[in-house]
């Protein structure tokens, strides 16, 4: 619909899009609060979980919590940074593995099997001809180019750039509303796309690089000495501004990282519950929050990343996780791995006896 608007006319619909955005139902939440105080357990017991099922309520606007149609949504994407040597895989591997989700036959297509989602895989800027691709979860085409310019040298994207990912995400999150779906998990793939993700932490945390950037799938001592010089220098040639999360994204993130702010500002519009993945989707939520800091009351955290600075990233967002199980996986298999735990907390939320059903005392709070 925009793809071929110019920048002052995609910047005017991403903030008609964006003043959508309001706080979630408070008192829907302490509906939901409410209903947990009567189940028969001890209060609080089932911890982030019982938490996560209230943010939804006040999501959605109701405590009858339902999630019984989810989604993963990948955005793939290659990133011109790989020119530093900052990883050990080259931009081919984008394409196939992309083609791998099309066909079902990658860790998050076989987890969310498992866990009852849909796949989305999005090409928003992979390089490399993607190839044969399969029936099994249709590739949805929002190329803004073939990957973002190297961020070492000039910025990753333009001004237009950046707006047309953000919006592509927004829209995602539309559609996917519009045909039912009533939470959403990311995930992402891309090589090099945890150089632009340190980046964007290092920007937002105020942290030096060395401090949030590690091996990614797998560096040399030398190639992560290489990958940390890369961002200082982009960091500091660009001087993007940490309260502005476009000018972050266009600076030094990516296609996949703009996509998936987008779609975490979709949840917020269209209020819709986003599950956050692992850091590379943390490093997004936290820049869609730079951009409308309620957008990240409409966003869930699934687990704590391995890399360096995943937690930090989640104490940014003030979000408390569900899993901590040492994953670093990426494509969205954290996120996935949440949609089972939530259904289970939904049944107890639903159809536990009540402490008055049992005729007995109820717990109170001390």
């Amino acid at each position: 619909m925009f793809r071929e608007w110019p920048e002052d006319r995609l910047a005017a619909l991403f903030e008609e899009r964006c003043r959508e955005i309001i706080p979630p139902d408070r008192i829907a939440a302490e509906k939901a609060a409410f209903r947990w105080s009567k189940v028969a357990k001890p209060l609080g017991s089932l911890g982030a979980l019982e938490d996560d099922i209230i943010r939804i309520a006040g999501m959605i606007g109701s405590p009858a919590v339902r999630i019984d149609k989810k989604a993963l949504v990948i955005f793939c994407s290659d990133n011109g940074v790989v020119e530093e040597g900052v990883t050990q895989a080259g931009q081919d591997v984008t394409a196939a593995v992309t083609s791998n989700f099309t066909r079902g036959d990658s860790c998050a297509c076989l987890m969310a099997e498992k866990a009852g989602a849909d796949v989305f895989p999005v090409d928003i800027g992979v390089a490399c001809e993607i190839g044969e691709t399969g029936e099994a979860h249709p590739l949805t085409e929002r190329k803004i180019r073939k990957g973002t310019s190297n961020f070492v040298k000039e910025p990753a994207m333009t001004g237009r750039e950046v707006l047309l990912a953000v919006l592509a995400g927004i829209d995602i999150v539309r559609e996917l509303k519009d045909k039912g779906y009533q939470i959403i998990a990311t995930g992402e793939m891309g090589i090099g796309n945890t150089t632009t993700s340190s980046a964007v932490a290092s920007v937002l945390l105020g942290a030096d690089p060395a401090e949030v950037t590690g091996r990614g799938a797998g560096l040399s001592s030398e190639g992560l000495e290489r990958k940390i010089l890369a961002i200082r220098k982009g960091i500091g040639l660009h001087r993007p501004d940490p309260e502005n999360g476009l000018d972050i994204l266009a600076k030094v993130g990516g296609f996949d990282l703009a996509g998936l702010a987008g779609v975490f500002l979709g949840g917020a519009i269209y209020h819709i519950p986003v599950v956050i993945d692992g850091f590379i989707s943390a490093a997004a939520a936290a820049a869609a929050a730079a951009i409308r800091k309620t957008a990240a009351d409409y966003m869930l955290a699934a687990h704590v990343s391995a890399e360096p600075a995943g937690r930090r990233m989640l104490g940014f967002l003030g979000k408390k996780p569900a899993i901590d199980a040492g994953m670093c996986l990426g494509e969205g298999t954290g996120a996935v791995a949440l949609f089972p735990l939530l259904d289970m907390t939904l049944a107890v939320y639903e159809k536990m006896c009540t402490f008055s059903d049992m005729e007995i005392e109820e717990y109170k709070p001390l």
